[in-house]
C-alpha cells in the first residue's frame, strides 16, 4: 500500500520561521471579523440536524433488540451531526463565535454541557493546548511518550511482529471510544508538566496545576452544567419507563461524536513525520506549523464547519471564525508553501498509521521524532 503524505517541511532547519507579525500581514483583515447572525445560522443548522435525527429515531425506530442495526445506523448519523454542535461550542470558547464574550460563553456553555463537556474546564486546557502546540513537556492533549522513559518503552517492546496489527487495532479502539473521557477524568495524553488532572474536580487528589486561581470556580460551574444534563437523562429514563430510551437516543450518538472529536484532534497534530519540541527548540509558530490539514471531503467539511481542513490557520489565530478560515488557510499556504502542512492521505489510513507508528518519540537533530515500529 502506498502512503502519500506531506513532507516534514515545518521542521527543516533551512526553512525560515516567520514571526507572528509576518504571519498576520498575509492574512486578510476580514478573516478576523465574526458575525453573530452567521454564527447563529451555522449553530442552528447543526442543532436542527442533530435534534431532528433524534426525533425521527424516537418516532420510527422501536426500542427492541431486533432493531439494533437501525439504532447503530442512527447513532452513526446523529453522532456525525452532533460534532457540528461540538465545533460551534468550541468556537464560543475561543471567542470566534461573536465579539460579545457573554453571548459566546452562554451559548458555548449550554451546547457543551448538553454534550457532557465541561465548558470552562476544557476552554482552559484547550487554551494551553493552543499556546503550547507540540511542546513535548508543556503541551496539552495528544502529547507522545518519550523513548527512555517507562511509558515510552512499552510501545517499542512489541516491535513490528505479527502482534502489531492487533495492538494497533486495540490502540485505535481505546483512543476512539475511551480517549476523550479518560482525558477529562485523568488527563490521559496530557503533557507531563501538569501530572494527573481532572476536568470536573480541580482539587486534590488530582493535580491543581491546570486549574489554579479563578479557574477552579469555573471548573465547578462546568461540572454543574454536565450534572444538569445527566440529571435530565436520568429523569428522561424514569419518565419513559425504561432506561433504554436515553441509552438508545443519547449514548450511541455521544460515543460516535466522541470518536469524531478524537479523530480530529489526534490527526491534527499527529503524523509519522511531525516533530515535537522541547523547551530548547520550541516556539509558538514552529508548534502551530506542526498542525496538519486533511481531506475530510465536502460533506464532512460542511457538517463539521471545516474543522479538519483549516486547522493550521486555526492554530495561528483561534479567533478566526470557521466561515473565514478557508480564506486564511489559502493565504498561509500561498505565503509559506514550505511550512504549511496538508496530508492527502485518506483518513482511515492516516488513523491506522497514527495508531501504529505515533506513540513514542526519540531525540533527533531536529526535534523529537516518532519511532516507527511497523509497516503495512
Amino acid at each position: 500500500m502506498v502512503l502519500t503524505s506531506a513532507p516534514a517541511r515545518a521542521s527543516e532547519p533551512t526553512v525560515a520561521i516567520p514571526s507572528m507579525r509576518e504571519l498576520r500581514a498575509v492574512i486578510p483583515d476580514d478573516c478576523f471579523k465574526s458575525n453573530l447572525a452567521i454564527s447563529l445560522a451555522y449553530a442552528a443548522m447543526s442543532i436542527a440536524l442533530t435534534a431532528s435525527t433524534g426525533l425521527l429515531a424516537w418516532r420510527y425506530i422501536p426500542l427492541d433488540w431486533r432493531a439494533t442495526p437501525l439504532w447503530i445506523g442512527y447513532a452513526l448519523v446523529c453522532g456525525t451531526f452532533a460534532i457540528g454542535v461540538w465545533v460551534v461550542a468550541h468556537e464560543c470558547g475561543h471567542g470566534a463565535f461573536c465579539s460579545n464574550k457573554r453571548i459566546s460563553n452562554t451559548i458555548g456553555f449550554v451546547l457543551h454541557s448538553s454534550l457532557l463537556v465541561p465548558y470552562f474546564s476544557w476552554q482552559r486546557s484547550h487554551g494551553i493546548h493552543h499556546s503550547k502546540t507540540n511542546h513535548l513537556i508543556e503541551g496539552e492533549s495528544h502529547v507522545p511518550t518519550r523513548a527512555g522513559t517507562g511509558p515510552g518503552e512499552q510501545p517499542l517492546s512489541t516491535g513490528a511482529g505479527p502482534g502489531r496489527p492487533v495492538q494497533t487495532a486495540s490502540t485505535l479502539f481505546t483512543h476512539l471510544v475511551f480517549g476523550w473521557p479518560m482525558y477529562l477524568l485523568v488527563g490521559r495524553s496530557g503533557g507531563p508538566e501538569r501530572g494527573t488532572t481532572n476536568h470536573f474536580w480541580p482539587f486534590k487528589p488530582f493535580s491543581p496545576a491546570l486549574f489554579g486561581g479563578r479557574w477552579n470556580r469555573k471548573v465547578i460551574a462546568s461540572s454543574a452544567g454536565v450534572l444538569s444534563t445527566l440529571t435530565l437523562l436520568v429523569w428522561w429514563g424514569i419518565a419513559a419507563g425504561t432506561p433504554m430510551a436515553p441509552i438508545a437516543l443519547y449514548v450511541g450518538p455521544y460515543l460516535v461524536c466522541n470518536a469524531w472529536l478524537v479523530t480530529y484532534t489526534w490527526l491534527h497534530h499527529t503524523n509519522h513525520d511531525i516533530p515535537h519540541y522541547d523547551e530548547t527548540e520550541w516556539s509558538f509558530v514552529k508548534g502551530a506549523f506542526c498542525s496538519v490539514d486533511r481531506p475530510y471531503g465536502v460533506v464532512f467539511d460542511t457538517l463539521h464547519h471545516h474543522i479538519g481542513s483549516t486547522h493550521v490557520a486555526h492554530h495561528m489565530w483561534a479567533s478566526i471564525p470557521h466561515y473565514r478560515a478557508m480564506e486564511a488557510t489559502k493565504a498561509i499556504a500561498a505565503a509559506y508553501p514550505d511550512l504549511y502542512r496538508y496530508d492527502p492521505t485518506s483518513i482511515p489510513v492516516a488513523l491506522w498509521r497514527a495508531g501504529r507508528d505515533c506513540e513514542t518519540v526519540q531525540s533527533s537533530d531536529d526535534g523529537w521524532r516518532f519511532v516507527h515500529v511497523g509497516d503495512f
